[in-house]
């Protein structure tokens, strides 16, 4: 079974406080993170991996993962030939750039499902 994490959603809370709300196929559950209202207009501004925050374990090319990563696992679960996880420091990597279409497309599709945007596809 492929995992999927449904696109996240910022809901506004009656405390005036922000949730960050997504659930993942794989746990069948949800996860919450609530944040002040300036802290979340502020992780707004940043929806992307940035190629100046990668993980120095990334092997270099296009696809990378950068510092905002979770750990949530979908990466490694949809691209397994593509993405190891660093056990010491509890993220993913890019151990292995695509080297066919099939391998591209579940990294794309890794990127795309990423709950908090961490894997970049503009490196080097």
């Amino acid at each position: 079974m492929n995992p999927s994490i449904h696109k996240s959603t910022i809901a506004y809370s009656h405390d005036r406080r922000f949730s960050l709300i997504f659930r993942t196929a794989r746990f069948s559950s949800l996860a919450m993170l609530n944040v002040e209202p300036h802290i979340a207009q502020a992780s707004k501004a940043k929806i992307m991996a940035d190629v100046a925050n990668r993980y120095p374990e990334n092997t270099g090319g296009k696809y990378y993962v950068d510092n905002q990563c979770i750990d949530c696992d979908l990466c490694r679960e949809t691209a397994p030939d593509n993405f190891k996880r660093n056990d010491d420091g509890g993220y993913s990597f890019v151990y292995k750039q695509p080297e066919n279409p099939e391998e591209e497309a579940r990294c794309k599709e890794a990127k795309e499902g990423c709950p908090v945007e961490a894997i970049g596809d503009n490196g080097d």
